[in-house]
């Protein structure tokens, strides 16, 4: 896609999605509180006004990366949903992060799918070269 790196695809498709996922996650629940009232998007994924949020969030941190800094975008989202799968693999199915996010089984997956992603496009997009410095005048 006109020469973008793997960081910058992830920061666009992921981002992207996660707006929209937050927005549509609003049309199935808006209610706020702990946890608020959940209601499983499509029938698979768990959501409140919180979670959605969170999607909306880390959707616009990525589309706002994209030029400069896609490659922290998905190397620190990667290694957060990572977390945020793990955490909820632990707790276990239909439970709360934190007390007010909603995660289940099928949540827990997608946040691992997006974690492992996130960190494979931060490894395959090399750092930028540091600027280099103009030869000393003799």
């Amino acid at each position: 896609m006109n020469g973008r790196t793997p960081a910058q695809l992830y920061a666009l498709l992921v981002g992207g999605t996660l707006v929209i996922a937050g927005i549509i996650g609003f049309f199935y629940s808006a209610k706020f509180g702990s946890p608020g009232k959940v209601r499983d998007v499509f029938g698979i994924l768990s959501v409140n006004g919180w979670h959605n949020v969170v999607h909306i969030v880390t959707g616009a941190a990525g589309l706002l990366a994209l030029g400069y800094a896609a490659r922290a975008y998905a190397g620190v989202l990667g290694v957060v949903y990572i977390g945020v799968a793990a955490w909820g693999f632990i707790l276990g199915n239909h439970e709360n992060i934190l007390g007010f996010l909603p995660v289940n089984t099928e949540d827990d997956v997608l946040h691992a799918l997006l974690g492992v992603t996130g960190v494979a496009a931060y490894l395959a997009t090399p750092a930028a070269p540091s600027a280099a410095r103009p030869a000393p005048a003799t």
